[in-house]
């Protein structure tokens, strides 16, 4: 089954804050696969429901090497991010042909609602960390580029309207 399509920014969806997950139902659970369906056709290491128009703090996240060990998670919050940053080129599919490199902290550890419908807490460390805090930034309504210096972020936004009309 073909995922919905990724909503093209500045869709109000992709900057308004995500609603809470009540419970894992088979819709949550449903949501989940079609977003790594999506998230593996980009290819990409992580999806935030917003970007399917879904506004739920819903998201994935994928860094593995040989993929198929997706993380599943509902309502992620960050208790922990290390004091080292890790640099990484970001980019997003709302926004396609752009990207930019941002440092985050290179370790967080999140406590999420995980597919058995129970608080879990999981530490991640590189490009698995940089993804589920870029998943997060979109849950809370936010794109990568917002957090570049506002130089950059309309530089990046200018090139972006000029590749995709």
């Amino acid at each position: 089954m073909p995922h919905r399509p990724f909503v093209p920014y500045p869709a109000k969806v992709l900057r308004t804050p995500a609603a809470e997950v009540d419970a894992i139902t088979d819709d949550i659970r449903a949501l989940w696969d079609e977003m790594i369906e999506a998230m593996d056709a980009m290819p990409g290491v992580g999806l935030a429901a917003p970007q399917l128009g879904v506004p739920l703090r819903v998201c994935v996240v994928d860094a593995s090497d040989k993929r198929g060990q997706a993380v599943r998670m509902a309502n992620p919050t960050i208790l922990h991010a290390s004091v080292e940053l890790r640099a990484h080129e970001e980019a997003s599919p709302n926004l396609p042909g752009v990207s930019a490199g941002l440092e985050r902290p290179r370790a967080v550890t999140i406590r999420y609602l995980n597919e058995a419908g129970v608080y879990d807490r999981q530490d991640f460390v590189g490009l698995w960390a940089t993804s589920v805090q870029h998943q997060i930034d979109h849950l809370n309504g936010k794109m990568y580029f917002d957090r570049l210096s506002r130089t950059k972020r309309d530089m990046l936004l200018k090139k972006a309207r000029k590749l995709n009309g």
